[in-house]
């Protein structure tokens, strides 16, 4: 099955090693929702700097019906997000987790909550 991901390197070289590595997460993200339509990710450098320390910043955007989420916004203040496959790593855990959550919420919002205690002394 295709799916529609697109990824994106902005001010950075191509690499299509990093693009099987994202393509590989959102196929993994689509396991767990596959009512999800698109997943939009967005590679990046957080800093400019020259020499070492620059740290990746990899953004995240799914959409399902009825929902939207967003992942990797801010790069971690430690030096893991220097390795662009790290930084892909976190940002796409944040986004299972999110998705995870909400098809969760779906599955379960239409169970009727057991009353609770008080409900049962009145």
């Amino acid at each position: 099955m295709q799916h529609d991901v697109t990824i994106r390197f902005e001010g950075l070289p191509v690499s299509d090693a990093l693009r099987e590595d994202i393509l590989r997460h959102a196929h993994k993200l689509w396991q767990v929702a596959p009512q999800l339509q698109s997943c939009d990710v967005a590679v990046r450098h957080a800093e400019h700097r020259h020499q070492h320390g620059n740290r990746y910043l990899v953004h995240v955007h799914a959409v399902m019906p009825g929902a939207t989420f967003e992942s990797g916004r801010t790069p971690t203040k430690d030096h893991s997000h220097e390795d662009a496959y790290v930084a892909v790593r976190d940002a796409f855990d944040a986004m299972q987790r999110q998705v995870s959550e909400h098809v969760r919420s779906v599955r379960d919002g239409g169970k009727r909550a057991s009353p609770s205690r008080d409900e049962d002394a009145a």
